[in-house]
């Protein structure tokens, strides 16, 4: 090893160091407790095995609350990476340069916004009574499409996916803007010379040149949803009778409300191997389609 190679081992080594010591040691320390039972109220821990997961394959809750992930997961790709491209394509190329800078800072607000306090504003637009949402239905003749949003079991988790593509969706954009912006424009003229029209241009162009931050917003999306808490702690708690549980919520009911501590962690590992196979995929599969271009 050259003397360069071992400095810049050393320079490196305390942030490989914090890494292991913050992120890998709790990952497996976690995945060792997921092989016990304990509470945090008594003394002492119980090996079981792979006891915890076949508890996880048996409770319809967990089952539950893995298709409430999956349904923030598919809706955010949607509109945090699918809709987001299209507007960012919009605001690049159709809106005037004034207006540009004034929809980018509109879009932009509710990212700056905390989630506790998004949460709480949609508990009251979503108000039965006194609600925006259905004040709104009933100014415009649709009294019976008045409903109970976040009472009900059948709408409660889609009131919470629904508050928070509001609340990222700006933000993404605005990261699909900068990807748009470094394209270079001897593309788009190539292409216009050519007879392609707008859409064309977008599908030929626009997302083939942008892959890598719709690669990695991807990624960083479909891990968010599957670690979503706040949300739902703010505005549902999980209910009602768990309707609106996610894997996040669950876990912490089963450890700080069930005291059932090695399930909690068997549920922190289903995660993260949710998580970490999400992210490989899509890497592998967009660096398959680099090497096929």
């Amino acid at each position: 090893m050259t003397r360069r190679r071992i400095r810049h081992a050393f320079y490196a080594a305390p942030a490989l160091a914090l890494i292991a010591l913050f992120v890998y040691y709790p990952i497996v320390e976690n995945v060792r407790l997921s092989l016990f039972k304990f509470s945090v109220f008594r003394p002492g821990m119980r090996y079981v095995g792979l006891e915890n997961y076949r508890q996880a394959l048996q409770d319809p809750v967990f089952w539950h609350a893995l298709l409430n992930n999956v349904f923030y997961a598919v809706t955010s790709v949607v509109f945090q990476v699918g809709a987001a491209l299209v507007l960012a394509a919009v605001l690049e190329e159709l809106i005037g340069r004034r207006l540009r800078g004034v929809l980018r800072a509109v879009y932009f607000i509710p990212a700056a916004v905390s989630m506790t306090v998004a949460g709480l504003l949609f508990q009251f637009l979503y108000q039965p009574d006194a609600g925006l949402v259905n004040g709104a239905l009933a100014a415009v003749g649709l009294d019976g499409l008045q409903h109970d949003w976040l009472g009900d079991a059948a709408t409660s988790i889609w009131g919470v996916i629904n508050m928070s593509q509001w609340q990222s969706f700006g933000y993404t954009t605005m990261l699909l803007t900068v990807a748009i912006q470094r394209i270079p424009r001897e593309l788009y003229e190539a292409a216009t010379v050519d007879g392609a029209g707008r859409i064309r241009t977008f599908f030929n162009v626009t997302v083939p040149m942008v892959r890598e931050m719709t690669t990695l917003l991807i990624i960083l999306t479909v891990s968010g949803a599957f670690l979503v808490f706040n949300e739902v702690m703010v505005m549902t708690g999980g209910g009602p009778a768990n309707s609106s549980q996610v894997l996040g919520t669950w876990l912490y009911a089963s450890a700080f409300t069930g005291d059932d501590m090695g399930y909690a962690a068997a549920i922190g590992t289903v995660i993260f191997l949710i998580t970490f196979a999400a992210g490989a995929l899509q890497l592998l599969h967009s660096r398959r389609k680099a090497v096929a271009a």
